[in-house]
């Protein structure tokens, strides 16, 4: 009964703010505040604030939201305890030593990373590329822009 007394009093203030600024020959905002005015007494028309009022007042709902808590809580730490590592039986998991040149270092094979370009002839290798490359142009560039 206070819920929509109050929410009614609202409404009527709104109006009443939304009439003097439409006096003011501010239409669009005056029809804008009128639409938020009338939220609170649709809200009493459809039975949603005496629903939330019972549900506010009443111990059963704070039981179930603490329970929601609850079970949230307990989600997020075995989720917590799950990242770091540990099994579910409490015992410390032994980290698991990582060699360089083991397979769980590289996930793929040196050589499959270079191209393939077919059959390989068996006169001729390919040498690698010469380490010192020519850096002439970058110099000139770099000189150019007083660098």
């Amino acid at each position: 009964m206070l819920a929509e007394t109050i929410c009614s009093a609202v409404s009527v203030a709104g109006l009443g703010i939304a009439a003097v600024t439409a006096y003011r020959k501010r239409f669009l905002a005056a029809t804008r505040i009128a639409a938020y005015a009338l939220v609170p007494v649709a809200l009493v028309m459809t039975g949603f604030v005496e629903w939330v009022s019972g549900m506010v007042f009443d111990p059963t709902v704070w039981a179930g939201f603490g329970l929601l808590g609850l079970s949230w809580l307990l989600f997020m730490t075995t989720r917590a305890v799950e990242r770091r590592g540990l099994p579910a039986s409490g015992e410390p998991q032994k980290p698991a030593k990582k060699v360089k040149g083991s397979p769980a270092a590289g996930a793929v094979a040196p050589a499959a990373s270079a191209p393939s370009l077919g059959t390989a002839r068996s006169g001729s290798q390919t040498q690698p590329a010469a380490p010192a490359e020519d850096f002439s142009d970058i110099e000139a560039i770099l000189k150019k822009h007083g660098i």
